[in-house]
């Protein structure tokens, strides 16, 4: 008998297969998750080839374990696509592969249990004239169990048990009466979608779904649109159309945050009703285990027709995925930042170019790398020039001149200007809300002595310790340390130590004492820890229970608060001087987003910028909402830099005890890397440490590489690898291809 031999994917840093003789019964199939010995554990891994002859010596060959054939195996496409990121961005497969699953399949424990079909039962005809007359009158719980029953044809275990925790026993009991029985397995069932017609369309929003609908191929989209004017009808339209088409067709909707998945979920199950429940599925790390699993299980089954997901779900299991949508496309957090450091937004594109699908990356301000796409004709550009609601337009943009005001002796109220007071003022006598952007959480992001100089810093990192003042802490918001505020200064023991600069915290305080008698409501990551709260937060808003909502980037984005008339930005200037030449790119479109949220229900909306920068080009095309003029400015310069995306980056970053033994890291490797193959394409800068030097004990720096050919960048970076594994003295290293922070 030929001996069958597989070639496993495990979670390990190395861009090799491990191979294993199979000797179990089955038959592998590539796609099977497999559980096998590796070292002195046991792992699961994912079966990439099945092959009758193996290099690895008989001796050195270890057994298959467990063969989870209950699972359908995953498709070529979606191996491929792992494959293609795990050569992309410099990692093995096993890496990309095995995290894109839930944890819960990574436990070759819980297998039979995840996979088990769940049990249903139905009511019989004993049942339904016994069931009622039979139970006690006082029993609320026994008595919605059987209302259940009455109204749904099969009623499933885990949905019993959430109407009454001793649901098995009942049923039990239900079932020696003869009163219900167990509904045969049913089959997974596809229900057919229905374009639905309303609300009206615009002839701009119109021309954009017959445009996506209409693709039967590989198209990539820009659906660029200003803020309100409608972007998620032309999703929901294109959708319902392609789904329609075909029967069994899948979506893969992305949003950045999760934050914006409640709502989208909500306009997806109003658009869809006819859907059942589990046809809508969300898949991002704030699920539970168990719900994450089950959801990418419908995924995976087709059972799901829209998955709803933060950028893990690019990577989701779709087998009859028949189109993308990537809603506001610009945003930084489709990049992940730690492990496979891969971009959401580009393997969308790949994944629908290898499959041969429409995409659509939605944007009121495009990154400047898919507006350069789309100016070069790859990219298909649709355009939505005016604001859904009717009688809705774009807000005016005013910049409130900090130094004009300083000459003029007005004097502001804790970082709060007095046309922007005033200003709120007035939204609060008319009944309207106010949004005040400040992207700063705490309170005072300095605790200083005037007397010495001494300033709270972290010491674990090199960075300041924020204040937060409800806390009466100190806390660093890049390792977590926190302590108590100290009474004096440390260091010469004068009392008088004060915050420096404003946070939100400060700013609700502010708002509190500046304009009486408004609700005030702050919105950032420290108001949101909890889960739940963050959507709860937003409901009190859209309810009308709040004047005047303070917040951070949480708020800047995506929300449709209709009653908000005024936007107010504070501490803008701050990223006029970043040493990232992405960070213009990144102000304009934070500002021209959250400045989206005014005047979206036909109210008159204003926006007040306080700058001491007023006469900038950048603030200048804010005020003009010229985002044309301004990427196709940026976009020269960077041409004349010679910046992204005219030129391909990657970034070498080691972390070490010492910032020398980091630096003398990336040196070595430096040197390296010139007689390596299509070295002589690529430019190496010198190794700088990062920005933030210390975080938790551990420095960090970095070496930047750049070249105009993508192909000769990847074929260097690959053979730097295992050069790069020979390398000692320090704690990590990792290569991210396309950085986003340099």
């Amino acid at each position: 008998m030929t001996e069958v031999f597989v070639r496993v994917a495990i979670d390990q840093p190395v861009p090799t297969l491990f191979d294993y003789r199979f000797g179990l019964p089955a038959q592998p199939a590539v796609g099977q998750l497999v559980q096998v010995p590796f070292g002195r554990r046991e792992v699961v891994g994912l079966i990439c080839e099945v092959t009758s002859t193996s290099d690895v010596p008989a001796d050195k060959l270890r057994d298959i374990s467990a063969l989870c054939d209950s699972l359908a195996p995953l498709t070529a496409d979606w191996i491929a696509l792992a494959s293609f990121a795990a050569d992309y961005y410099q990692c093995g497969i096993g890496e990309v592969a095995m995290p894109a699953l839930p944890q819960a399949f990574r436990d070759s424990s819980r297998w039979n249990r995840l996979l088990a079909i769940e049990p249903r039962y139905r009511l019989l005809s004993a049942g339904r004239e016994s069931l009622h007359e039979n139970l006690p009158l006082r029993a609320t719980a026994l008595r919605r169990l059987a209302d259940a029953l009455v109204a749904e044809p099969s009623l499933a275990l885990s949905d019993a048990r959430a109407l009454h925790p001793k649901a098995s026993a009942a049923f039990k009991d239900w079932l020696e009466l003869g009163w219900i029985e167990l509904a045969p397995e049913e089959k997974v069932f596809v229900q057919e979608v229905a374009p639905s017609p309303l609300p009206t369309l615009s002839d701009e929003q119109r021309d954009a779904v017959d445009q996506i609908a209409s693709a039967t191929a590989f198209a990539p989209f820009l659906l660029h649109g200003v803020t309100g004017s409608g972007k998620t009808e032309v999703y929901l339209h294109a959708l319902a159309t392609i789904l329609a088409a075909k029967p069994d067709a899948q979506a893969l909707v992305l949003v950045p945050e999760i934050n914006l998945t409640p709502q989208f979920e909500a306009a997806l199950h109003a658009r869809f009703s006819a859907l059942a429940e589990t046809s809508i599925v969300t898949m991002h790390s704030g699920l539970a285990e168990g719900e994450r699993a089950r959801n990418w299980l419908a995924a995976h089954t087709g059972s799901a027709r829209i998955v709803l997901g933060t950028r893990l779900a690019i990577l989701a299991s779709m087998p009859h995925l028949a189109a993308i949508i990537v809603d506001e496309e610009h945003d930084p957090a489709y990049k992940q930042q730690e492990g496979l450091r891969y971009s959401a937004r580009d393997l969308a594109i790949y994944r629908a170019k290898q499959i041969d699908i429409p995409v659509v990356l939605g944007s009121a301000t495009p990154s400047l790398e898919s507006w350069w796409q789309a100016e070069q004709g790859r990219y298909t550009r649709l355009t939505l020039t005016r604001r859904a609601v009717a009688d809705a337009v774009l807000p005016s943009v005013r910049l409130i001149d900090l130094e004009e005001e300083r000459r003029r002796g007005r004097a502001s109220v804790e970082g709060l200007s007095g046309p922007l007071i005033a200003a709120l003022k007035t939204r609060l006598e008319r009944g309207e809300q106010s949004l005040v952007f400040l992207n700063r959480r705490g309170y005072a992001p300095i605790l200083s002595c005037d007397a010495c100089g001494w300033v709270a810093g972290c010491p674990r990192c090199s960075t300041y310790a924020v204040l937060h003042k409800p806390e009466r802490a100190l806390c660093c918001h890049h390792c977590g340390w926190e302590s108590r505020i100290p009474k004096s200064c440390p260091d010469c023991g004068n009392i008088d130590i004060a915050p420096m600069g404003h946070g939100t915290q400060r700013v609700e305080e502010t708002l509190a004492a500046v304009v009486p008698n408004a609700r005030v409501l702050r919105i950032d990551a420290d108001s949101t820890r909890r889960k739940g709260s963050a959507q709860a937060l937003f409901s009190d808003v859209h309810a009308g229970e709040v004047d005047i909502l303070v917040g951070t980037q949480m708020i800047a984005k995506g929300h449709d608060f209709r009653r908000v008339t005024l936007v107010g930005v504070l501490n803008a200037d701050t990223a006029l001087f970043s040493h990232d030449f992405r960070a213009s790119e990144r102000l304009f479109a934070q500002l021209t987003q959250v400045s989206g949220r005014a005047g979206r229900a036909g109210l008159p909306g204003e926006v007040m910028i306080q700058t001491r920068y007023a006469r900038h080009a950048l603030y200048q095309a804010l005020m003009r909402q010229d985002y044309v003029g301004f990427a196709n400015s940026t976009l020269d310069e960077r041409r004349d830099a010679r910046l992204p995306p005219f030129v391909y980056q990657a970034m070498l970053c080691a972390e070490g005890r010492t910032l020398e033994a980091a630096l003398k890291f990336l040196g070595e490797a430096a040197e390296m890397f010139v007689s390596l193959p299509g070295a002589g394409h690529v430019m190496v800068y010198d190794a700088v440490p990062l920005t933030i030097v210390k975080v938790f004990n551990v420095h960090r720096a970095q070496l930047l590489l750049e070249s105009g050919s993508r192909a000769a960048l990847q074929t260097a970076l690959c053979a730097w690898q295992p050069v790069l594994r020979t390398l000692r003295g320090v704690l990590r290293w990792n290569v991210e291809v396309d950085p986003l922070d340099v």
